[in-house]
């Protein structure tokens, strides 16, 4: 349960923002029962085929797991594409959604996340920046050429006890060749980034127009620290203060800033709560000063 005093802090944190930013790792799905593949334990719970062969997340998620063993690949990564589109994102993204919405110069999103959640919430596709890639694009394995394309044609059967995939793997319109989910993977040298690049591009020039921003970030944590790297840049580059939820690594550096030790339904929703009876005492006036 949070502290009064730190729902004071983010409330303060909230109102003296012109701007919010979302910076979101793996863990801002887990409330929406996605795993986060913490360690190879929390991995081969989620894919117990792999646990049972020891193939640790960073071997099966890679290009030469592709070329070397790819009904496994795409196995892998058929499941997910299809859990990620029947999953409800979970309430955390309707109360960031309102907050952002509600800011003067409104907001953007930084992910690692690759699970298209936060267009199924509703955030506009233009204010994302995706910075490993999404698995509802797809790409050529060699690559022939540069194309990204949607994989919304794609619809994966995976036998889900052997982790293999049953029907055809996608296809590249150019060469014929086998596709791949356009997605930063590890030992990964053949990634298409420029639509990553554009989304990158968008940001950076939104972030020149804001004064005040505030970054929220939510399970961002330190294994693979690029969430976390861009919300200290965001703090030290542009003056922003920092909002931080994170169940096991909640530390802030600034005393100006606040680390909740808690995740993001908890959070955001203490917080709304608290938001909204704070608001209701307050005039316009007082609010925009």
């Amino acid at each position: 349960m949070l502290s009064e005093s730190q729902l004071q802090h983010a409330i303060e944190l909230i109102v003296q923002s012109d701007a919010i930013i979302i910076a979101a790792g793996a863990g801002m799905g887990v409330d929406s029962g996605l795993p986060d593949f913490r360690g190879n334990a929390g991995f081969w719970n989620a894919y117990p085929a792999l646990g049972t062969r020891n193939i640790p997340f960073h071997e099966i998620a890679s290009p030469a797991a592709f070329r070397r063993r790819a009904q496994e690949a795409w196995g892998f990564y058929g499941h997910r594409l299809a859990l990620y589109r029947r999953t409800v994102p979970h309430v955390g993204f309707q109360i960031l959604l309102e907050w952002a919405k509600a800011k003067p110069a409104g907001y953007s999103v930084f992910t690692s996340n690759v699970d298209g959640q936060f267009q199924l919430a509703g955030f506009d596709p233009q204010r994302l920046n995706e910075c490993h890639g999404s698995i509802h694009q797809l790409q050529c394995m060699l690559p022939c050429g540069d194309a990204i394309w949607s994989a919304h044609q794609f619809h994966p059967l995976v036998d889900e006890i052997h982790c293999q995939l049953k029907n055809a793997a996608p296809r590249c319109p150019r060469c014929d060749g086998m596709a791949r989910p356009n997605i930063l993977m590890f030992d990964d040298w053949d990634w298409l980034d420029h639509y990553q690049q554009a989304q990158a591009a968008r940001q950076t020039h939104w972030l020149d127009t804001v004064s005040r921003p505030l970054v929220i970030e939510i399970g961002a944590g330190t294994a693979i620290p690029t969430v976390r790297h861009f919300s200290q840049r965001i703090v030290r580059q542009y003056g922003g203060r920092l909002l931080r939820i994170n169940l096991r690594e909640s530390q802030v550096a600034s005393q100006h800033d606040l680390g909740l030790a808690a995740g993001a339904v908890e959070a955001l929703t203490a917080i709304e709560q608290a938001l909204n009876g704070y608001l209701s005492t307050k005039s316009l006036n007082e609010i925009a000063q």
